[in-house]
């Protein structure tokens, strides 16, 4: 593997850094909100639906046995 010195590391890191592509403000912002929405979602999905099935099969398999 070629080594190259620390102040062409530096360099290539710099240069690699000025090819990337920021996201602005607004798609920061817009990103944000989806991911908290969609954790909303997903919390009263598990909180509601999935507790209510596993209640549900708990029950019958306790009455099934005693």
């Amino acid at each position: 593997m070629a080594r190259t010195n620390p102040i062409q590391f530096i360099q290539q890191t710099r240069a690699e850094i000025s090819k990337v592509v920021w996201p602005t403000r607004r798609e920061v912002l817009i990103t944000t909100a989806m991911v908290l929405v969609l954790a909303i979602v997903a919390a009263l999905f598990f909180s509601g639906v999935v507790d209510n099935i596993i209640r549900f099969g708990l029950r019958m398999l306790l009455d099934a046995v005693g």
